[in-house]
């Protein structure tokens, strides 16, 4: 009984909508000058410049390095593609280390990381220094 007079209730407050014929629509257009649009109203930018063709690139700040390997700016003491010189890559378990390719899991002047050197008597072993000692 009270669904039923609740349902009265709400059919009684909606409100007819008017009719509107089809053929009294109209569309306007509008110009898409102005808008702000991201994808139409781009602005082109020129190209990006590579280090091979101007080196100072890589000494700018924010720079991924000071050194140019195929066109991209590197730090050959660090970027395990480029150790030491560009092309020089490391193996698959080795780290660039100043310059150098070295196995961070038994070098014991860089063991587990860059620069994590042993102390005297105490070897690496796993990247830890003393592991099995």
């Amino acid at each position: 009984m009270l669904l039923l007079g609740i349902a009265i209730a709400l059919s009684a407050t909606v409100e007819e909508l008017p009719q509107v014929d089809p053929n009294e629509l109209r569309f306007t257009t509008s110009s898409l000058r102005g808008i702000g649009s991201r994808f139409l109203a781009e602005q082109v930018r020129a190209a990006p410049t590579t280090c091979d063709k101007n080196p100072t690139v890589c000494k700018s700040k924010g720079s991924a390095g000071p050194n140019c390997c195929s066109k991209k700016c590197v730090n050959i003491r660090t970027d395990t593609n480029n150790c030491g010189r560009c092309g020089a890559k490391c193996k698959y378990s080795e780290l660039c280390c100043n310059g150098v390719c070295v196995n961070p899991s038994v070098n014991g002047k860089h063991c587990g990381k860059c620069g994590n050197k042993c102390g005297s008597g105490s070897s690496c072993v796993f990247g830890l220094c003393s592991y099995a000692n």
